[in-house]
């Protein structure tokens, strides 16, 4: 499972360089509207060069490839092993008790340190 992520991973991300690529070197419809109106293109809405030429059907290809693997990514994210769970929703195992240390197993220590003795009469 986790070659198939990777490799749509790889998929994705290539789609996505080659639409920059295709995007940034296409020619703008903004640029042709200066001859749209009354100039020498011809009566259709998309101009003298037709609805879709290469580089927008190429382009619309890899928009398309690249949203089903996003899809297919988002898929594979939210898929879990069905014995696994997360950490937050196991309980916690309950802490050993701390049994306090009595005075009288610790008095030898002090005494042997030479912290503050106390005097006996």
């Amino acid at each position: 499972m986790n070659v198939i992520v990777n490799v749509v991973l790889a998929v994705q991300m290539l789609t996505a360089l080659g639409m920059i690529g295709l995007i940034l070197i296409q020619h703008g419809k903004g640029a042709d509207m200066g001859a749209a109106f009354g100039g020498g293109s011809s009566g259709s809405l998309f101009g003298a060069s037709g609805s879709a030429n290469f580089l927008s059907r190429t382009t619309a290809v890899l928009a398309s490839v690249f949203f089903v693997a996003t899809l297919a990514l988002a898929y594979f994210g939210n898929a879990r092993p069905a014995g696994s769970g997360s950490v937050l929703e196991t309980p916690a195992a309950a802490p050993a008790p701390v049994t306090p240390a009595s005075d009288a197993a610790m008095a030898p220590a002090v005494a042997a340190s030479g912290a503050a003795q106390i005097p006996t009469k």
